[in-house]
C-alpha cells in the first residue's frame, strides 16, 4: 500500500540525523557553510585552525559537524583524518590522549601500544601531525562536550593547540559545547593558542522552520509511489502547514522545546497516528501527538483537584508573578480573600477547609515547603513554593471541565506566552 511506504519514508527520514540538517545546506549563511568553508579553507591554505560551536542541547551542532565532515570526506577521501572526543568519557588527560593515539593509528593502519605513556602518546600525537603536514593531509579533533575538558590542568588541550603551532601541522580542532561562555574557561597559555572563532547555534526562525517542516513531510515527486497519491499527499500538507490551528500547536511545542530533536520526536509520533485507510497525515494526527508529546506527570496530578485547590494554585502563581519566591499559607489565604471580596464568587470556603486543601496539595507534591530546616512550625507559617509552571497550570485549568472562568482570567496566561 501507498500508505506503508509513506511511513517507511517518513521514518527513515526522521531518524536519519545527516537527512535532517540536509535542509539548511543550501542557505549560504547558515552554519554548515559557514564550518564547510572554514575547513575547506585550512585545506587549501594548508594551515591550523580552531573553532567552537556553541548552542543549547538539540539544536544540531554534532549533527552539522557530522553533515560537514562526510561531505569533505566524500570530496577528499585521502587527505582527512578525524579523531572524536567526548568530555563526558575523555576529560582526564591521560585517557583522551591514549583515545587520541588509538583513533590514529587505527586511521594509519598502525599498531597501538595499550601501556604507552601519556608522554609516550603526546608525542606520537605530535609526530602524526608533522608526518601528515608533510604528506598534505588533515587531521580534524572533534571534542564534543568541549567544557568538560578545561577541568583540571587542561594539559590536552594545550599539547594539542600547541603541537598546531608549528608550520608542518596541518589540522582542525572543532569544540562542541552547550555553555555559551566556553572560551573563557580556557587558561591563559591555552587561550593564547586558540583562533577564537565561534558559531551561534540560535533558535529556528519561522522561515527556517517552515523550510525544516516541507523538508521533511513533502513526498519526492521521483518516488515509486503513484504520482495522484503524490500530488494529494503533498497538497495535504501544504494545507496543514498554512493552517492557524497547526501553527497554534507549533507556537507551543517550541515554547516549551524549541530545538529541531524535539520536532523530530513529534512529527515521527504524528506519522505512528496516521490511519492507513485515508492514506494521509491529518491536523487531528498531529494534535494527537501534541497531546501525547505534552503529556506530563504534573499535570496528571491536577486532573482530580478540587475547585478550591485549584483556587489556592492560582494565588500561589499570582503572588510568583510578584516576584515572591516563597510565602506561608497566610499570604495565599490574603489573596484568595483578595479574589473573593473582588468577584464575589459562589467559590467561598472557610480557612480550615482551605488549610486542608492546602496539605493536601503538599501530600501530592504540587507544592512544596521552601525550607526544611523551619519543621517546628505549624504547616501555616511555613514558607512553600509552586512546583508548577505557569504553563502547565494554564493546560490543567483548561482542560478541567468543571475550572470556573475566573480563574484562566485571574492566571492571564498571556503574560507567558
Amino acid at each position: 500500500m501507498a500508505s506503508e511506504k509513506t511511513l517507511a519514508l517518513l521514518r527513515r527520514r526522521l531518524c536519519d540525523p545527516s537527512f535532517v540538517y540536509s535542509a539548511f545546506k543550501s542557505s549560504p549563511n547558515g552554519n554548515y557553510s559557514k564550518l564547510k568553508f572554514l575547513i575547506s579553507n585550512t585545506i587549501t591554505e594548508a594551515c591550523n585552525n580552531s573553532v567552537l560551536l556553541l548552542g543549547p542541547r538539540g539544536c544540531g551542532k554534532g549533527a552539522v559537524v557530522d553533515l560537514v565532515l562526510e561531505d569533505l570526506k566524500s570530496e577528499l577521501p585521502e587527505i582527512i583524518s578525524v579523531a572524536r572526543l567526548n568530555g563526558l568519557l575523555h576529560s582526564d588527560d591521560n585517557c583522551a590522549v591514549k583515545e587520541i593515539a588509538r583513533q590514529l593509528c587505527m586511521e594509519n593502519k598502525l599498531l597501538f601500544s595499550k601501556m604507552a605513556s601519556f608522554d609516550d602518546n603526546s608525542q606520537f600525537m605530535i609526530d602524526m601531525l608533522r608526518e601528515c603536514g608533510l604528506a598534505h593531509k588533515m587531521i580534524i579533533f572533534v571534542l564534543e562536550e568541549f567544557d568538560l575538558f578545561t577541568q583540571g590542568k587542561q594539559r590536552l588541550l594545550y599539547s594539542l593547540l600547541d603541537a598546531m603551532q608549528t608550520l608542518t601541522s596541518h589540522s582542525v580542532v572543532i569544540g562542541i559545547s552547550c555553555r555559551m561562555d566556553a572560551d573563557q574557561l580556557l587558561e591563559k597559555r591555552v587561550r593564547s593558542r586558540f583562533s577564537h572563532k565561534k558559531l551561534l547555534f540560535t533558535p529556528l526562525t519561522t522561515d527556517d522552520m517552515q523550510r525544516l517542516l516541507e523538508h521533511l513531510l513533502y513526498l519526492p515527486t521521483d518516488s515509486s509511489l503513484p504520482s495522484d497519491y503524490l500530488k494529494e499527499f503533498n497538497s495535504n500538507i501544504n494545507n496543514i502547514l498554512s493552517d492557524n490551528k497547526f501553527k497554534e500547536i507549533l507556537d507551543l511545542l517550541l515554547a516549551a522545546d524549541n530545538s529541531i530533536s524535539n520536532i523530530q520526536r513529534f512529527l515521527y509520533q504524528a506519522i505512528s497516528s496516521m490511519h492507513f485507510q485515508t492514506e494521509l497525515l491529518t491536523l487531528d494526527d498531529l494534535k494527537s501527538a501534541f497531546s501525547y508529546h505534552q503529556r506530563q506527570p504534573m499535570l496528571d496530578k491536577l486532573q482530580d483537584a478540587s475547585i478550591l485547590e485549584l483556587y489556592i494554585l492560582v494565588c500561589m502563581n499570582r503572588l510568583e508573578s510578584r516576584e515572591q519566591d516563597s510565602y506561608t499559607f497566610n499570604s495565599v489565604m490574603k489573596e484568595y480573600k483578595a479574589i473573593q471580596d473582588a468577584y464575589k464568587t459562589s467559590d467561598n470556603y472557610s480557612k480550615s477547609v482551605c488549610q486542608r486543601a492546602f496539605e493536601h496539595l503538599i501530600e501530592r507534591e504540587l507544592i512544596s515547603f521552601a525550607n526544611n530546616r523551619l519543621r517546628n512550625l505549624s504547616v501555616e507559617y511555613r514558607p512553600v513554593r509552586l512546583l508548577l509552571s505557569s504553563q502547565e497550570l494554564y493546560q490543567s485549568l483548561k482542560s478541567n471541565a468543571s475550572c470556573p472562568a475566573i480563574l484562566q482570567r485571574l492566571l492571564n496566561y498571556e503574560t507567558y506566552r
